[in-house]
């Protein structure tokens, strides 16, 4: 059987999990998942994990934090003044949010606590420095290199 290699257009069906067993996605249900090996569409080690499988093979790989989503940095975390946000906006612990860096640049934020004069956001990926096990199996190979 042909193996997967970099360059590939490939489909993958995939569940990941953290080493507690909680799912945080699954293309269960949707599409598989189309991307070309190599061009860093998907975290790197998931995407080294695909290559050199075959159609229709599974297997259950561990990706570390580094090769995922890299690890926590404090840094990220930022306590902004309550009255920095939309009088409007209805502001919850778990919250998902979007703003501008001073360059202009679009980031994700998270709400983490919230006090009546400040609120303390996040900018890391939720995922950020945790090993993620997936289960995975390659559906297709749409295009070789």
């Amino acid at each position: 059987m042909t193996e997967v290699k970099s360059g590939d257009v490939v489909r993958i069906h995939y569940t990941g999990k953290l080493a507690d067993g909680t799912e945080f996605d699954s293309s269960a249900g949707r599409e598989p998942l189309e991307f070309q090996v190599g061009a860093g569409q998907i975290i790197s080690g998931l995407e080294r994990q695909v290559e050199g499988m075959t159609v229709g093979e599974r297997e259950t790989v561990t990706i570390p934090a580094d090769e995922a989503y890299g690890p926590r940095d404090e840094r990220q975390v930022q306590i902004v003044p309550r009255e920095a946000f939309p009088q409007d906006l209805n502001l919850a612990v778990g919250s998902r949010l979007q703003a501008n860096t001073q360059d202009g640049r679009q980031i994700a934020l998270t709400v983490t606590d919230i006090r009546d004069d400040q609120v303390t956001v996040d900018a890391n990926h939720p995922l950020a420095g945790r090993d993620l096990i997936f289960d995975v199996e390659v559906v297709e190979i749409v295009a070789a290199a």
